[in-house]
């Protein structure tokens, strides 16, 4: 009796070991510390800028590696972090204000393994350094924000059903409505009880007038705090996204908390002023004539409800205060042309309160214009301690006429470029933040310790190898060298994996690895001391072998499966380091199962299967 594996078999090993040692190669190249340059309303970096940038920096006697350009970003390449540090004021001073900069590492892949998608495995917090950030949610300025938008929500609906009222007043956590007849309060109440289901309704008298409260219920202020964080949280995730952070961790803590992580990044202050940053649309109607505009701002005084504005151009306009439509009420948004003017676009879809507001608005002002007006809240300067001032930039960036009523969808124009069309689409999808954020908690981890982590972990593995390598090679004589290979080939595929996934590797799924090493040889540990049981019965060795690899098998895949369930039970379950560890684990037993088994077979079917022999060396 001889053990072979037919050709394909043969083939499959080695197909799997070239592709693992392909994409576990990237990994073997340093992370240089980069600077990215990228356009603040996605404004084209171009080659002027790229070669403006090199010169202040030849300038400035600091030595760069390279620089490249991306089609959408800049990268300055360093050959240290301190070079890194010193480049970044003179590249700040270089930039025209429409573009930003920040500080990252990279990996300097060949371009051939790049173009095959060879891309070393994403480093953890805790391994590769970054920013470790807290946020607290304003829950109480969320419902005042939702009162707010049901005090705006009942006096449209009042004016909708021509119900005449004295006031509406904002109270807590409620509105308060305030008539001068009964019978027009009772209808009033019967309207907003009808319309405002979620809200709760009272009716209370107090001298000569008559109330209508609205009020939100213990039950509807939860859902107003639930709704705010996870919106708060999906609108921090898309931002995040833009900075192009592998693997970022953006999760609640508790009731009102926001847990960041952004491995690899070291600016804090450019990443305090994305998470803060907001920007959004409103819709108003214009009132009178420009020559109103520009007398309303040489006399320094407006006409009651209405605020002085100025268009891009620089020309004064008057708008009504009441806001149509804002951007919290934009289910979505896209980029695009105008097919009338060819000009760059933004396309609008309303929600159905939003809708029927615009609706209402368009037909009661057919022929009148309207503006679109953008918000952006930028830091303008830092104090004396530093921190940096934000203030509300608004500018008209388009006004026309009503030709028609429209409601839900619908487009905007009047933006200078495809590209700030493009990238008002984006932060008008991820939405403006429910409540605002204070930062209550800051770590940055530099990559000095990060680069620590990384030796000391390498360590570990090395130590804990070595010596299995050592035992088995010393007990299992031949057959332990080929579960030695085994092994190496294991960790070899499980950083490939890693790399082809773009998992994270963090300290926990380093103490997994580790784990899988111990794993993997106990496979063969198995399967080495069944072929010893049939030695020791009479068996051939070439029966031996055989009977070995197949009675082990059963007992291995048991083995196996019940640590795989653990780790899918971790995963999904465990959070942060928790799961770095089942992800490792996980991928740990799939590839010891390939390796302890079919690879180690493949070698012993190489070196004994195709002669006849008296003794095994185990």
């Amino acid at each position: 009796m001889l053990n072979q594996y037919p050709l394909w078999k043969n083939l499959l090993v080695v197909f799997v070991l070239l592709i693992g040692l392909l994409y576990a190669l990237p990994n073997t190249f340093p992370q240089d510390p980069v600077i990215e340059v990228t356009g603040t309303r996605g404004e084209q970096v171009g080659e002027t800028l790229r070669q403006n940038v090199v010169a202040a920096l030849e300038r400035a006697q600091i030595p760069i590696k390279r620089s490249e350009l991306k089609p959408d970003r800049l990268q300055i390449r360093f050959e240290a972090p301190e070079h890194q540090l010193n480049g970044q004021e003179v590249v700040a001073k270089a930039l025209p204000p429409e573009f930003t900069h920040a500080l990252t590492l990279s990996p300097d892949v060949p371009g051939w393994l790049a173009n095959i998608n060879g891309r070393p495995m994403n480093l953890g917090l805790d391994l590769r350094g970054g920013i470790h950030v807290l946020i607290d949610v304003d829950m109480e300025a969320a419902i005042t924000k939702a009162v707010e938008r049901h005090a705006g929500n009942i006096r449209t609906e009042l004016r909708r059903e021509k119900i005449r009222y004295v006031t509406v007043k904002e109270t807590g956590n409620g509105v308060d409505v305030r008539f001068q007849d009964a019978a027009v309060r009772d209808r009033a109440e019967e309207v907003l009880g009808g319309e405002f289901r979620e809200l709760g309704v009272t009716t209370s008298d107090e001298g000569g007038d008559y109330f209508v409260r609205l009020f939100m219920a213990t039950d509807e202020e939860r859902e107003v705090k639930r709704l705010a964080l996870e919106q708060n949280i999906t609108t921090l995730r898309n931002r995040v996204n833009a900075l192009g952070v592998a693997e970022p961790v953006i999760q609640q803590q508790g009731e009102r908390r926001i847990v960041v992580e952004l491995p690899g990044v070291q600016d804090p202050g450019k990443v305090k002023d994305l998470l803060g940053a907001t920007a959004t649309l409103e819709y108003r109607l214009a009132h009178g004539e420009i020559s109103d505009a520009v007398e309303a701002e040489r006399l320094g005084r407006v006409p009651p409800g209405t605020a002085l504005y100025r268009e891009r151009n620089g020309n004064p306009i008057l708008l009504k205060r009441q806001i149509i439509v804002t951007g919290d009420e934009m289910t979505s948004a896209s980029s695009g042309f105008d097919q009338q003017s060819g000009q760059a676009a933004v396309f609008v879809n309303l929600d159905s309160k939003g809708a029927r507001r615009m609706r209402n608005v368009t037909t009661d002002n057919v022929g009148k214009p309207m503006a679109v007006v953008f918000k952006e809240k930028r830091t303008v300067g830092r104090d004396e301690q530093g921190k940096p001032i934000k203030q509300w930039v608004e500018e008209v960036i388009n006004v026309a006429t009503i030709r028609e009523p429209f409601g839900r969808r619908f487009q905007t124009t009047g933006l200078d470029s495809p590209q700030e069309a493009h990238q008002l689409a984006l932060l008008l999808r991820a939405g403006a933040l429910a409540a605002p954020i204070d930062i209550v908690e800051e770590r940055t981890i530099g990559p000095s310790l990060g680069q620590d982590n990384i030796d000391q972990g390498f360590a570990s593995v090395m130590v804990g190898m070595a010596l299995v390598l050592v035992f088995m090679a010393v007990y299992y004589r031949v057959f332990g060298l080929v579960a030695n290979l085994a092994l190496v080939t294991n960790l070899v595929l499980i950083v490939a994996v890693l790399s082809i996934l773009q998992a994270t590797l963090t300290l926990p799924g380093i103490a997994g690895i580790v784990l899988t090493v111990g794993m993997a040889v106990d496979a063969n540990v198995l399967i080495f001391e069944r072929i010893r049981e049939e030695l020791r019965v009479g068996s051939t060795p070439q029966a031996s072998i055989h009977a070995g690899y197949a009675k082990a098998f059963s007992t291995i895949l048991d083995a196996n499966i019940t640590t795989f369930i653990a780790a899918v039970v971790l995963f999904s379950i465990g959070s942060g380091p928790v799961r770095g560890f089942a992800v490792t684990l996980a991928i740990g037993i799939l590839t010891s199962m390939f390796t302890a088994i079919i690879g180690t077979r493949a070698v012993v079917n190489l070196i004994y299967g195709a002669k006849r022999i008296e003794k095994l060396a185990i």
